[in-house]
């Protein structure tokens, strides 16, 4: 397995952005309040020795829908660092709406390899509702685009938005599938302080979509991209210090969310083995040893909930030395 590579992030937060999504308040997620800089640039990459070899992420924003000379001027400050080998490629994030093939020329100039799209839903409603300002047809045509241009496409998609439900989460998952992303993101709703969306929370207009909710159908979603190969490269916020002290109101925040979606997933495979142990058995669960922990779930979630549903005197999770990458039960 080759080392993953290091991301240098620059968060634009909403520069371009024509619209106020309910959900968004990208200074509060991203933890900056100021606008990216060619100096910005020049800041996080001056002290990283030439051959690091790093990938440039313009994050926060909508990049492609930023003044085309505000663009140049962002990503022409990476170009000396990439012809030192600071850098060796770059990724930016933008809407479906505002990707065109005289986009994505320019950004192939710069030496832009990624391209992440934020579908966030293929329900025109669901859009609607959460003030994106796009369709769904909008992501199937930008991400069509930005496959013929020969640039990496990650799609990012989010559950729990107003208007949708455990059913139409899945079928966007289904349809993203379809445009044969390289990589997804799955980002459960969270309300933060200061947008629509804790206006509409706090008049009842809008039902929190919880931990729990979040992890029941991200574990019906994640198994869909891996089965598909598309690998999920983030699930979740990541974890910052100013929405851990109280800008993440409710929803879907947790600093463990991708963990406690793969304990789900290994629950609900275990499920099927237990079902004909007669009350009050005994039995280990043999697991691949990577994934013993998960299996037994944060503070023993899992073991509890196993040992409850099933009426048994007792669970463990065991590593399997033979390593089969299935379940396996044993009678104790």
């Amino acid at each position: 397995m080759s080392p993953r590579r290091r991301i240098i992030p620059i968060f634009v937060p909403h520069a371009g952005c024509p619209n106020d999504c309910v959900f968004c308040n990208q200074k509060r997620i991203s933890g900056s309040l100021f606008p990216a800089s060619a100096q910005t640039v020049r800041g996080a990459l001056d002290a990283l020795p030439a051959g690091t070899g790093c990938e440039l992420a313009f994050y926060g924003g909508s990049f492609t829908a930023i003044p085309a000379p505000e663009q140049e001027e962002l990503l022409a400050a990476a170009a000396p660092y990439r012809a030192r080998g600071v850098v060796d490629s770059l990724r930016v994030s933008t809407r479906p709406d505002a990707v065109d093939e005289a986009s994505l020329a320019r950004l192939r100039r710069y030496g832009v390899g990624t391209v992440e799209l934020g579908a966030q839903s293929m329900s025109d409603r669901v859009l609607r509702l959460s003030g994106r300002g796009h369709t769904a047809e909008d992501t199937v045509r930008a991400a069509g685009l930005v496959k013929d241009a020969g640039l990496r496409l990650i799609l990012q998609m989010m559950t729990g938005l107003p208007g949708s439900d455990d059913a139409s989460d899945i079928d966007t998952a289904r349809r993203l599938i379809g445009l044969r992303p390289d990589g997804v993101r799955i980002y459960p709703t969270v309300i933060i302080r200061d947008t629509a969306l804790e206006t509409l929370w706090r008049r009842g207009a809008y039902t929190e979509h919880t931990v729990e909710d979040a992890v029941r159908v991200c574990a019906r979603i994640v198994p869909m991209f891996e089965e598909a190969g598309i690998p999920v490269i983030r699930l979740g916020l990541n974890p910052t210090q100013e929405l851990s002290d109280g800008a993440a109101l409710g929803g879907a925040y947790h600093p463990a969310l991708g963990e406690l979606v793969r304990s789900r997933i290994l629950r609900e495979r275990a499920e099927p083995l237990l079902r004909a142990c007669p009350p009050g058995s005994r039995v280990a669960l043999l697991v691949p040893p990577r994934l013993v922990s998960a299996m037994t779930g944060q503070h023993r979630e899992n073991i509890r909930w196993l040992c409850e549903r099933f009426s048994l005197a007792e669970v463990q999770v065991r590593p399997d030395e033979d390593d089969t990458g299935e379940i396996r039960i044993l009678r104790l």
